[in-house]
């Protein structure tokens, strides 16, 4: 069973949770980079049918990604662990669980965004709806 969250205890941890996905999505496009040119290396010397590799680079690609990824898995799990789901990293965009009218819903919050206003079923992202005051008398039951 997930963690389920009010309004308050989410709002709560918006702090701590703004802080770890800006890290984790500040260091994305430096794995997502780092594994692309190793994979372009390894093309390369097999297009090639081998050839001389630069060590020295190709321990320094390998040492990026393996940092960016070590970092990039610590602020990830870091958010999992607050019972927070992560939606889409690229775009910096959490759900917390909690219920509304018995059933499980998310409160959704995206970066950049002052407090979490939003929730929604599991239609998602495209189907979030303002809290409105049903939704504050009713939900985290």
């Amino acid at each position: 069973m997930s963690k389920r969250f009010t309004l308050r205890d989410a709002q709560r941890l918006l702090p701590e949770v703004e802080r770890l996905l800006t890290e984790a999505m500040r260091l994305k496009p430096d794995l997502d980079e780092s594994i692309a040119a190793v994979k372009q290396m390894k093309e390369r010397v097999h297009m090639q049918g081998g050839m001389l590799i630069d060590r020295t680079a190709a321990l320094e690609m390998r040492q990026r990604r393996e940092t960016a990824s070590k970092l990039l898995r610590k602020a990830v799990e870091e958010i999992l662990e607050l019972g927070v789901q992560i939606k889409d990293i690229d775009i910096g965009l959490v759900d917390f669980p909690t219920r509304f009218h018995g059933r499980e819903v998310y409160l959704c919050w995206k970066l950049g965004e002052n407090d979490i206003e939003y929730w929604h079923g599991e239609e998602g992202f495209r189907g979030r709806k303002p809290i409105d005051r049903d939704f504050l008398d009713n939900h985290g039951e």
